[in-house]
């Protein structure tokens, strides 16, 4: 009857593994964002940069209007 040999080094770094593993699920809970907020910031960034892109003078106009 002999035991398995187990390496304690492998043991080691697999323990830590799965410690690093569960601290990565605990922050995606804690820091995670849902789907629908990710939407939200999305579209706000896009009325943001649409509202930005109406405001910008074209290159060659000048107050007067001739070029």
């Amino acid at each position: 009857m002999a035991a398995d040999i187990v390496n304690l080094r492998q043991f080691r770094k697999q323990k830590a593994r799965n410690e690093k593993e569960k601290q990565a699920e605990q922050n995606r809970l804690s820091y995670g964002r849902t789907k629908t907020e990710k939407n939200l910031t999305s579209a706000l960034n896009q009325k943001a940069e649409k509202a930005l892109d109406q405001g910008r003078l074209e290159k060659g106009e000048d107050a007067d209007g001739k070029d």
